[in-house]
């Protein structure tokens, strides 16, 4: 059976994806690394691809890589990822893993917007936004069914789009930014010191607890005016929102929507859909598999 290996390396843990073209799931296996260990990582992923296709009878018709980063201009590396994972910098993963073939590399984000369009909850959309909200705010944006990669591959960076000229800046330089806005690097300092999770400021939030309240729904506030913006730059049909940060719900997403409605520029009574991801952790692999399918098309 002909089948694609989609890789998605995280901080932590390498996630991978058999699936064939038609995008059913064969396998899958998660692996830790140490942090510690330099480029412990390296032989993870060698390990996921090793028992995927030792599952499925053979080599894997072609494979693909997602990783945090800006990805090369030629896709075959991460090209810059400063202070982080020694090693992965400029690493060629089609020389690397000993392939007839390139191993298309993707921004992390970028392939979790591919994978949700591919199997999720952007199916077949052709204009989306993907935010994923968690210790930071990622993004990725696709135009009329072309993945925004931009000169530098830095396109769709949306949590750090500048929301206050006036306020700190975020470690990109963005002043008063989306990722400062909502994401958990920031909640400690925006709840003066009371919680340093989302989750549990939601729970309180939940409970009736009156300052958690003001610091969830002004986070919340902030990134529906961002969403606002970008449906006026980008025009999407939908906008996913995943991370950690979307596990609370209907606690995200009913004060989103009624913070977004009055902002939106509503065109011929057709607003912009917000939908929760529905491929989780996995989104990034399914979507390096993807790529890598389109990759042998291209």
């Amino acid at each position: 059976m002909s089948f694609f290996i989609g890789i998605d390396l995280g901080a932590s843990h390498v996630k991978a994806v058999a699936v064939t073209p038609e995008g059913e799931a064969l396998g899958r296996k998660e692996v830790s690394f140490d942090q510690s260990v330099a480029r412990d990582w390296v032989g993870k992923v060698e390990l996921a691809v090793a028992t995927l296709e030792g599952e499925n009878g053979g080599a894997a018709k072609g494979m693909g890589l997602s990783a945090p980063g800006l990805a090369s201009r030629d896709r075959r590396s991460i090209a810059f990822l400063p202070g982080r994972m020694e090693g992965l910098e400029r690493m060629d993963w089609g020389e690397h893993m000993g392939r007839g073939h390139a191993v298309p590399v993707l921004n992390d984000g970028q392939a979790a917007l591919l994978g949700e369009v591919w199997r999720g909850a952007a199916r077949g959309a052709e204009n989306v936004i993907m935010i994923t909200l968690g210790t930071g705010v990622g993004g990725a944006a696709m135009v009329e069914g072309r993945l925004l990669r931009g000169r530098n591959g830095k396109a769709g960076h949306l949590g750090h789009t500048a929301l206050d000229p006036d306020a700190e800046f975020d470690i990109c330089g963005s002043p008063g930014s989306l990722e400062l806005a909502i994401g958990n690097c920031s909640l400690e300092k925006r709840s003066a010191g009371r919680f340093n999770d989302t989750g549990e400021m939601v729970k309180a939030h939940r409970g009736g607890d009156v300052e958690a309240s003001e610091v969830w729904l002004t986070s919340v506030k902030r990134l529906a005016a961002a969403i606002s913006t970008f449906t006026n730059v980008l025009d999407p049909e939908v906008v996913v929102v995943g991370g950690g940060i979307a596990r609370a719900g209907d606690d995200l997403f009913r004060p989103l929507e009624n913070f977004l409605r009055p902002m939106e520029w509503d065109v011929g009574g057709e607003p912009v859909r917000l939908v929760q991801a529905e491929l989780g952790e996995h989104a990034g692999a399914f979507g390096a598999a993807w790529e890598a399918m389109r990759n042998g098309n291209e």
